[in-house]
């Protein structure tokens, strides 16, 4: 698969990317080029002859005479917002280095509804998980973390306590680039620091035969039984302390908190902090990324082969995920 080029396949600047999608037709051209590079492909027949282009940006497919549109069936699909503002919120996006709230987004393009700028960030979160990704390998650290909540659905009486937020488990996973740098991350929300929860978390996202560096918990004692190489340190009552010997897990643990509380304001629900949790991943892995052009393509790319989001499918609370970034 080619390097997309600066330039070429996406916009290096503001001032490009506003001559590059001045119109919704240019938008649309843009878009028809990310998801089918090599020409059309009918989502009925699968026939790649050239379309019929209808009115209204229907595309018919001469084989089988299906309709469809570039936006049918990715998070664009019966959106009422021009395209050429959902492009520019993707630019917006992925050129705020730490992120964008929905009120951020809301003042930047002009919503006269925080609702439509709350809804495409988390539609644009949807499209920052990429499917088939490489296991983390070599040396990876993992650990877990509490996260605080409010919850506004399920408010927790405030008798007794001294805040009304609750606390959520998260596993963290990091590469370790030796001798001092860090790689790529993977985060998951965790029902508990079980074996049973851990487990098919490391069993995902990192490679067999990998290098585990851990604490001393019991959740961890089966992983050289299941194919991994595993080193534990005990870090209760040890004279180093945890940051130090594992200073990947605390560092990326950190890291994410104070991007919850500043981007974010802590204003994060439940229901969707899995969502975050993937925009954060996504943010990080790419951290080091000399283009913002790039990320701009790339999220533009995945947002053409993920599923309509609706507000019902935002806003309900799912149970704990098998899978998560």
């Amino acid at each position: 698969m080619l390097t997309p080029e600066a330039g070429k396949d996406y916009p290096r600047n503001w001032s490009e990317f506003l001559d590059w999608f001045a119109t919704d037709d240019k938008c649309l051209a843009y878009l028809e080029h990310l998801r089918w590079p090599t020409g059309f492909v009918c989502p009925s027949c699968s026939s790649v002859a050239e379309p019929y282009r209808a009115i209204r940006s229907r595309l018919v497919c001469r084989d089988c005479r299906h309709q469809s549109t570039v936006t049918a069936g990715t998070i664009f699909d019966k959106t009422r917002t021009p395209l050429r503002v959902w492009l520019a919120a993707a630019w917006y996006v992925t050129n705020q280095k730490h992120g964008v709230s929905a009120l951020g987004l809301q003042r930047v393009l002009g919503f006269g509804s925080y609702e439509t700028a709350w809804m495409m960030l988390h539609r644009f979160r949807r499209a920052m998980v990429r499917g088939g990704r490489e296991p983390l390998k070599g040396l990876v650290e993992i650990d877990e973390t509490y996260l605080a909540i409010t919850d506004h659905q399920n408010p927790i009486s405030p008798v007794g306590r001294k805040s009304n937020t609750s606390k959520v488990l998260v596993a963290i996973a990091v590469e370790i680039l030796e001798p001092k740098w860090f790689g790529r991350i993977r985060l998951r929300r965790i029902n508990d620091d079980s074996e049973r929860c851990v487990v098919p978390f490391i069993q995902e996202v990192i490679e067999p035969g990998a290098r585990i560096r851990s604490d001393g918990s019991a959740a961890y004692r089966s992983f050289e039984a299941i194919g991994y190489k595993h080193h534990r340190t005990v870090v209760k009552g040890a004279e180093i302390a945890a940051h130090v010997s594992l200073p990947g897990v605390h560092r990326v643990a950190s890291l994410l908190k104070r991007w919850i509380l500043g981007t974010h304001h802590g204003a994060i629900q439940p229901e969707q902090l899995d969502h975050y949790l993937d925009e954060y991943v996504f943010r990080f892995n790419r951290r080091k990324s000399g283009s913002r052009g790039m990320l701009f393509y790339r999220l533009l790319e995945q947002a053409m082969v993920t599923e309509p989001v609706t507000y019902s499918n935002v806003v309900k609370r799912p149970r704990p995920r098998v899978k998560n970034g």
